[in-house]
């Protein structure tokens, strides 16, 4: 019996595994995404191996250099090196995206919960989520700022209090669908806790939509502080980050465009990246397509 049990099991695990294969050959997306995004974080991880050059380090003798030999992507204003600067302001910006859609998808997920399960709750708690999504999302980010010191948590903040509404509604629409199924009836009716009752039978069903989200969210995050830094409202300027990097060289486009188009690049393709990833992650996670495998 245990010998049959252990080769279902690993029977199961072979399938899902020829199942991720053949997911992966015909989405090739998935595979772009991932080693586009593989190579980005790599790189941002590895920054120190890959340039000897301090980020926040000023040469006013090397101000406004194009690309060369000694700098790969040229130089600021400043003479900071921007191929230095890039790498390294990416950390701080995929530590954003990735901390945001953290803690967008845990407390997202808790008040979805409580909203969908409970009416009395949900009628609270939808119309402050109402409310929040009524402002539009710059706005509201820029507000925020305006009253905290500048800092990186306060941008995970600020850009977190936009994505909650978002989250939250996606997790009530599950919940809301679940909760009148036979089996949390039968629940209800056998005398289950509320808890037990959101844990253990509605919470499985809501993490397949929240995990493709939370790559959305991500990816909107990454964008988010961009915009925010380019408007002087997001991470403070001794932080590299690409949206500041694209700030400080706005003003110099015409004479040198490289302080824009490379952050720049790195964050089209990051996002791009994270996108494929997330469309991939619906598709595998798609009923329909569990039943083929």
């Amino acid at each position: 019996m245990t010998d049959t049990v252990a080769a279902s099991g690993q029977g199961t695990h072979l399938s899902r595994h020829r199942g991720l294969l053949w997911h992966a050959r015909r989405n090739p997306s998935m595979t772009l995404g991932l080693v586009i995004l593989a190579l980005v974080v790599l790189g941002t991880v590895f920054a120190p191996r890959l340039t000897h050059y301090d980020p926040i380090l000023i040469d006013p003798l090397a101000r406004l250099k194009p690309p060369s030999v000694a700098h790969a992507l040229g130089t600021d204003v400043v003479g900071r090196d921007l191929w230095s600067r890039t790498i390294y302001g990416g950390r701080i910006s995929l530590l954003i995206g990735i901390t945001v859609a953290l803690l967008t998808t845990s407390i997202g997920l808790l008040i979805g919960l409580v909203s969908g399960y409970n009416r009395a709750a949900d009628a609270i708690l939808m119309r402050v989520m109402d409310g929040l999504m009524s402002i539009p999302a710059i706005l509201l980010a820029i507000a925020f700022m305006a009253f905290m010191p500048a800092s990186i948590m306060t941008v995970v903040a600020a850009i977190s209090i936009v994505e909650i509404p978002r989250v939250v509604r996606l997790v009530r629409g599950v919940v809301l669908s679940i909760r009148e199924q036979a089996y949390i009836e039968a629940a209800v009716v056998s005398g289950s806790r509320v808890g037990r009752i959101l844990f253990r039978h509605i919470l499985p069903n809501t993490l397949a939509p929240l995990s493709v989200q939370a790559t959305y969210v991500c990816a909107a995050a990454i964008l988010f502080e961009s915009l925010l830094s380019f408007l002087g409202a997001g991470t403070p300027p001794e932080i590299p980050s690409w949206g500041n990097i694209m700030a400080e060289g706005r003003a110099y486009f015409v004479l040198a465009p490289w302080i824009i188009l490379a952050p720049g690049f790195m964050l089209s393709l990051t996002v791009l990246a994270i996108n494929l990833l997330g469309d991939s992650l619906r598709d595998l996670l798609d009923p329909r397509f569990a039943r083929r495998l």
